[in-house]
This record gives structure tokens, C-alpha cells and sequence, in this order.
């Protein structure tokens, strides 16, 4: 069952905005959406944080935002976690009041590059400041203040969603009871960085780049694409990938003066980095590929859950992920255990890869059901 129609809300703080680089805005916005309703006591909210190139649009129909177009494509207008979230779903809106927030730095809404920087009346571009992981926390923790939620009973994501998840509980122990981080890890490994670095020049070397003030010409699309092709690589095992390309060119057309698509894994590709081409900001996708590549919890421990003994943790590993390595997600275990904190380690058995947790909610719902209480 659906939750039918929706619509993003934003959330104004009209005051300075202090930044971990030093710089601040002196306003921002925060785009959210809400799912259930918030209890008397406000103890009922769950905080749920996207992957990477997610939204704030986690459940529902959205057919538009305003101010996004043309990036809310018709990919967009489905929730990216509808089967997740919904009454008797997995995070359960008949009992749950559910939040998403677009990251501070995003291009669904949330103040980011393609806003309009106050001071010159045009978008921001390669003059928006450095967001770091923290700032992210922080400026959502703005909106639960506003919201009138001290306390979430529980913050879930996956992937780096999932980082952000463990840092806050983390950081901000005293307002969050259940923390529920799906293939994610403590840190940014060095097979990411290298991922992410071949990405970040994938962008910056297509000349419509333009160092990142483009925004009154072509967009930098076939950077963007080249990056999605590069990061899709890790979403999916090779076996999926290999089902999902149909047994014809869908994209018959040539990508370069000397080169066309020629097999269905070209096309299948090509494909997918055409789609989030169309629908994500360049500039949006190197500030939070570069907050990913600064983060790193690992070098806290054995501190770093040391006031989190009221917190119970729910930790999934994919067997078939290779974007977060079922490993990484045993060193969250091993740390949360050396703290004598109460967690509990599943690994969910799928051909899917690092994508599991965006399309298999039944292989999840009855422990997150469980562990919510």
C-alpha cells in the first residue's frame, strides 16, 4: 500500500549558518518530506538519510519540486525507498513519523550549488563552499529543533546515508535510541577514493565544466554521465548487470567520432549514465563526493561510542556488495561490541549487490520490525 501523494516542504533558517571550513551562509534551505504524523511527545520520528544521489522524495508520488526543473525527471516522481516506507512497510507510518531531508549541498531543494548565492544574484557554481559531513548533521538537527524532536527513535540509511546515520547517533548520542546503518562503514576506503577520484575528473574534464559556472550554458552531461558509468560499476554484481542488459542495443547511437555502442552491457550502461545525466547537478555530485571522500570515523575508536550505551544497533551487510565490502561493516560490529553496545549483525543473502537495500525490502523489514520494537 502506497502512500500516495506527497510534497516537499522547506524549512528556512534565516540566520548565519556557520560552516567546519570556516565560511557560513548567512540563510539556508532545507528540503524534507514527512511521512506519518509526529506523536504528542514527539518520541515517534525515524530520520531516515539518502545515499548518495538520493533525495528527499524517500516515499509517495512527487510529480514536481519547485525550482528543480529539468532535473525531476520521471525517474524522480516515485519515492527512491516507497517500498520501505508505508503503513505496515518496513518503517511503518501508521506508528512512525518519517523524515528525509535533501543534504545541505544537494540539488533537490536544499541550499546548493545551483542556488542563488545572495551576494552576486547568481547561482553559486563553483563558489559554493566546502560542506563537510558534520555541516550536514548539523543543519538537519536545525530542522528537528524546528520540528520540536529532541529525540529520534531511530536514524536509518544506507550506504553513505549509512555514515551519516553513525555519525550522528555518534556525535549527538542523546537524540537517537535506535541507529540502523545498511552496507556502509566507518570510513572512506581506498578502493573509494580511488572510485570517487576517477569520477570527480570524469566531471571536472569535460569542457562544458566550465570550472564549475555553467549554469547559464550546457550543462557538463557526458562528465556526469562518464561518472555514473564509473559508479554503477559498484551498485550491482557483474551477474545482475549482465540479466538486466537486454539482448539489444537500447541507445543506437554513436558516443564519439569513432565509436558506437555495440553489446547490450555498453547500451545497459550508457543507458543508466544518460537517465542520471538528466536528473542530478555536476556541481552537487563533487560537494558531496567530496564530503565522502573527507570522511572518517575509524580513527575515534575505541571513543567513538563510548556515550552510546542506551543505543541499540541494527548493522546489514550485502554478500554480493562491492561499492561497502561486507568487511566494513564487521568493524562496526567489532567496535560497537568492544563499547558492550547493544547490536545486532545481519547479512542479507542477495544477488543484488550494494543495490539490495534500495529493491529487497522483505529481506529487511522483519528485523528492522524487530529491533523498532
Amino acid at each position: 500500500m502506497s502512500i500516495g501523494s506527497v510534497e516537499t516542504q522547506f524549512f528556512y533558517l534565516n540566520e548565519p549558518f556557520l560552516l567546519d571550513s570556516g565560511e557560513s551562509f548567512e540563510t539556508l534551505t532545507l528540503a524534507y518530506e514527512t511521512y506519518g504524523t509526529l506523536n504528542q511527545d514527539a518520541t515517534n520520528a525515524i530520520l531516515v538519510f539518502h545515499a548518495l544521489t538520493g533525495s528527499q522524495h524517500a516515499a509517495g508520488i512527487n510529480q514536481s519540486v519547485p525550482g528543480i526543473d529539468p532535473l525531476w525527471t520521471d525517474e524522480c516522481v516515485l519515492g527512491w525507498w516507497d517500498t520501505f516506507i508505508g503503513p505496515g512497510k518496513a518503517l511503518d507510518t501508521q506508528r512512525y513519523f518519517v523524515i528525509c531531508v535533501n543534504y545541505l549541498g544537494g540539488c533537490y531543494g536544499s541550499t546548493g550549488p545551483r542556488s542563488t548565492n545572495p551576494l552576486t544574484g547568481k547561482p553559486y557554481g563553483s563558489q559554493f563552499p566546502q560542506v563537510s559531513a558534520w555541516d550536514v548533521i548539523r543543519s538537519q538537527l536545525r530542522l528537528l529543533d524546528h520540528l520540536g524532536i529532541q529525540c529520534l527513535h531511530a536514524v536509518i540509511g544506507g550506504s553513505m546515508g549509512g555514515m551519516l546515520s553513525i555519525l550522528l547517533a555518534t556525535r549527538c548520542p542523546e537524540r537517537v535510541q535506535n541507529v540502523l546503518p545498511i552496507a556502509t562503514g566507518l570510513e572512506t576506503t581506498v578502493l573509494h577514493r580511488v572510485h570517487n577520484f576517477e569520477q570527480i575528473l570524469a566531471i571536472r574534464n569535460d569542457p562544458k565544466f566550465q570550472g564549475g559556472d555553467y549554469y547559464e550554458q550546457a550543462p557538463p552531461k557526458d562528465g556526469l554521465l562518464l561518472a555514473r558509468i564509473i559508479s554503477h560499476k559498484t551498485f550491482v554484481s557483474l551477474a545482475i548487470m549482465e540479466k538486466r542488459a537486454k539482448q539489444e542495443i537500447r541507445i543506437k547511437q554513436p558516443i564519439g567520432p569513432f565509436y558506437e555502442l555495440s553489446n547490450p552491457i555498453e547500451s545497459y550502461m550508457f543507458y543508466q549514465g544518460k537517465k542520471f545525466a538528466e536528473r542530478f547537478d555536476a556541481n552537487s555530485y563533487l560537494r558531496i563526493m567530496d564530503m565522502w571522500q573527507r570522511f572518517s570515523l575509524n580513527a575515534q575508536q575505541p571513543e567513538l561510542f563510548k556515550d552510546c550505551a542506551h543505543q541499540q544497533y541494527l548493522i546489514f551487510s550485502v554478500d554480493s556488495d562491492v561499492c561497502f565490502y561486507p568487511e566494513e561493516q564487521k568493524v562496526i560490529v567489532k567496535a560497537l561490541e568492544a563499547a558492550q553496545i547493544d547490536v545486532t549483525h545481519i547479512t542479507v543473502h542477495s544477488d543484488k549487490g550494494h543495490d539490495s537495500f534500495l529493491l529487497e525490502p522483505d529481506l529487511y523489514a522483519p528485523y528492522i520490525h524487530f529491533v523498532l520494537g
